[in-house]
């Protein structure tokens, strides 16, 4: 009876997680140009604070931070700022700050 209960109850988990109640979670993908020439783009997932960048052909997650207005996402040398009206900048490693827009 054991055996039965045990092959049971493994159908009944691995049926559970192939039909997920959730839907997918939504993301947004921007494409940045900067003043100093910069480019990169950005994403967001609905469920992670973190933002996901790929810039210099290489991928980077950066961590959101506190900030008064706006948000802050910082990581690996680079600071990404949002302020309450969209107004985008990026520091990048040594490079001074620059304003950066969609195009």
């Amino acid at each position: 009876m054991n055996r039965h209960k045990a092959i049971l109850l493994a159908f009944a988990t691995l049926l559970a997680g192939t039909f997920d109640a959730r839907p997918a979670a939504a993301q947004t993908f921007k494409s940045y140009r900067c003043a100093d020439g910069t480019q990169f783009i950005v994403g967001f997932y609905e469920y992670d604070k973190r933002a996901f960048l790929q810039i210099d052909g290489e991928p980077v997650t950066l961590a959101r931070r506190l900030t008064v207005s706006g948000v802050r996402y910082s990581g690996a040398g680079i600071t990404l700022r949002i302020d309450k009206a969209g107004a985008t900048t990026i520091k990048h490693l040594k490079r001074p700050v620059t304003a950066c827009a969609v195009p």
